[in-house]
């Protein structure tokens, strides 16, 4: 288990943002919810993917920031395609793979392949990728690719 986890601040939804995060991602599971007196959850312990988070209900002192994000590696379109439109549901979508959820929580939803053609010696070609990405707000590994490839 890392040593590192995620503690995120939810006025009243913490466990309904976790049962949602649990439903989008294949490997997660609820770990664990303790409860006030009244009975509504106080914190939920859940995993995604291997990696654990705390959601607490802890009022409406905070709010979420893209100042903070999380990063969903995906291999296909599929997969892109899939946590693109489960996260974005109900939330806000913004430019270059960046989203925001129903909750407030922001995400980008990348295929590995962009690191891959972004890092090519290549100057020209990873600026042909880095150009197509910002004109994208769903990133998208063809139209990635064609502007690697020159087309």
């Amino acid at each position: 288990m890392p040593k590192i986890t995620p503690f995120l601040w939810f006025d009243h939804q913490a466990e309904e943002a976790a049962n949602f995060y649990v439903s989008v991602f294949k490997q997660a599971k609820i770990l664990s919810v303790s409860r006030s007196e009244e009975g509504s959850a106080f914190t939920v312990s859940f995993e995604l993917d291997g990696q654990e988070f705390i959601a607490l209900n802890g009022g409406p002192v905070f709010t979420f920031t893209p100042a903070i994000s999380f990063f969903v590696h995906c291999k296909t379109q599929a997969e892109v395609d899939h946590y693109w439109d489960s996260l974005s549901e109900g939330g806000e979508v913004e430019q270059c793979g960046w989203l925001k959820d129903r909750y407030g929580i922001s995400w980008q939803i990348v295929p590995d392949i962009l690191g891959e053609l972004l890092a090519d010696p290549d100057p020209v070609k990873a600026q042909r990728v880095n150009q197509a990405m910002l004109g994208m707000i769903k990133l998208d590994i063809s139209q990635l690719q064609a502007a690697y490839d020159g087309k």
